[in-house]
């Protein structure tokens, strides 16, 4: 049952047991009495009994179909819709023990949403302990801070500290996981690294005296979706591919992003041994990278074709650059359930093919392309406006496959293949859906079917996101009308008093 459809139902008991009294009351009034002795005193005991009765009856309704109100603004004790669903998936017990301070709000409104998700599912069997009244408890868990949610199965132990529902949501979601999935993220050939946690270049300030120290990365980072898997209690790790050692059994996914230098033969050698052991490959390559042959090989094999240029979309871009394409229609896979808007900036076309003969079945579709206006140039930037003379046509960007490299190949390779790495980056991670497309990509390759129900919240700066068409339209009514406007208003007043 849905969150809206249990309020809508404890909404219609609250109605229907009000009216159920409200007509026994209206019953008791109109009811005559005998006019003296026993049977006058008879009546009016059994009627008080039976009204006893009836209200008694009517509280059991209520508490067995509750109706949850919550009169401020930012409903900060009602849970999160995520957090409702993550508890009503529970499917083995969860003991949740949250230590808080009396005197703090935000660990009273925490204690209300978490009673009301305890009612949800009775799965979820709910402590709250008053750290001051009893530190004896807080020592038995290891609870040093307030505001500390311990979680426990009986295989795990999870260790959350905020006043968030949602993020103690996160928190069961890693205490409930049946394995750990390791996600390797490779390294040796100048891809993205998962230790940058910043913007590329951000701001910084320095003692309250209003100044900004400008600190410059050296390149971008994959650190927010590090952050984010932790969150989601999955293990992330470094893979040195050019140390020719082979890829680790553990590893649940292999992630390349924007690689810089070529994969040897060998290394290329290592990737399709972990593919043909049913290992799942996540590859983002920019359209400057050189596939190289050995490379362009195992790729075809898998049903994925990397083109060459870069793509501009005139009428399917963000903002004013039209090489940065975004993508809001998808075809349908368990990565492209749910997703919104998506940016690419800077993307070369990804065409799923048909491998060639001597290996397993292999199935490849493509995820998602451009508009039809699209077409390709060979420049970063070299942008030709509509397109004149140009082959216009919808582009692939992204292909996803799964099959079999050897036909007596046990378990099928799973692979998601990018024509754009940087979508993947700190800059561009937090924009849109792009994190959840990333998410939704790590979920299904490590075959976790059902992607996680609860996202963890991707810290970024405030900003105002404007499609190009509304940064046209805001600078035609400031730059022309608005000044068109008073000269306008100017010029006939003088002309007014002139007269």
């Amino acid at each position: 049952m849905t969150g809206h459809l249990a309020e809508l139902t404890g909404g219609l008991w609250f109605a229907a047991v009000i009216g159920a009294l409200v007509a026994l009351f209206a019953f008791g009034i109109r009811l005559r009495l005998p006019l003296s002795g026993l049977p006058r005193w008879l009546a009016r005991f059994a009627i008080a009994g039976g009204a006893c009765v009836a209200v008694l009856f009517a509280n059991m309704a209520l508490y067995r179909h509750d109706a949850h109100l919550d009169l401020t603004r930012e409903e900060a004790f009602t849970p999160s819709l995520e957090a409702e669903q993550v508890v009503r998936d529970l499917h083995e017990p969860l003991e949740l023990t949250y230590f808080y301070k009396k005197n703090d709000q935000s660990a009273l409104a925490a204690m209300t949403t978490l009673r009301l998700l305890a009612r949800l599912n009775p799965q979820l069997r709910l402590e709250t302990v008053d750290t001051d009244q009893n530190p004896a408890r807080a020592n038995q868990l290891g609870v040093r801070v307030y505001n500390t949610a311990i979680l426990r199965t009986s295989t795990r132990r999870v260790e959350v500290v905020s006043s968030d529902d949602h993020e103690i949501a996160l928190g069961m979601l890693r205490a409930m996981r049946e394995r750990d999935v390791v996600i390797c993220f490779g390294t040796g050939h100048g891809e993205y690294q998962i230790d940058n946690f910043e913007h590329q270049t951000h701001f910084e300030g320095l003692g309250g005296r209003g100044e900004r120290l400008v600190v410059q990365m050296e390149d971008h980072g994959l650190g927010r979706l590090r952050r984010s898997l932790d969150k989601l209690g999955l293990l992330s790790r470094k893979v040195d591919l050019s140390a020719g050692r082979p890829v680790p059994d553990d590893c649940a996914v292999l992630v390349e992003v924007n690689p810089r230098s070529r994969f040897s033969p060998p290394e290329t050698g290592l990737l399709r041994t972990y593919l043909a052991r049913g290992g799942s490959f996540f590859l983002a390559i920019e359209p400057d990278y050189t596939v190289d042959e050995s490379l362009r090989a195992l790729m075809a094999d898998a049903g994925v074709n990397f083109g060459d240029g870069y793509l501009v979309d005139p009428n399917g871009h963000y903002f004013t650059d039209d090489q940065m394409i975004a993508v809001s229609k998808y075809a349908p896979h368990p990565i492209t359930q749910g997703l919104a808007m998506s940016i690419y900036p800077g993307a070369r076309p990804v065409a799923a093919v048909q491998p060639a003969g001597g290996g397993g079945p292999v199935d490849a579709k493509v995820l998602f392309a451009s508009t039809d206006s699209s077409y390709i140039v060979t420049e970063k930037g070299a942008s030709k406006g509509d397109g004149e003379g140009e082959a216009k046509g919808p582009e692939p960007l992204a292909v996803v496959a799964e099959g079999k490299l050897e036909p007596s190949q046990d378990k099928p390779f799973r692979l998601v293949a990018f024509g754009n790495a940087g979508f993947a980056s700190n800059s561009f991670y937090p924009y849109l859906s792009n994190a959840d497309m990333i998410i939704n990509c790590l979920s299904w390759l490590s075959r976790e079917e059902k992607a996680p129900v609860a996202r963890p919240v991707v810290e970024d700066v405030p900003r105002v996101i404007l499609t190009g068409r509304q940064a046209q339209g805001i600078f035609i009514s400031t730059v022309l009308v608005l000044p068109g406007a008073v000269a306008l208003l100017g010029g006939l007043v003088w002309w007014r008093r002139r007269s």
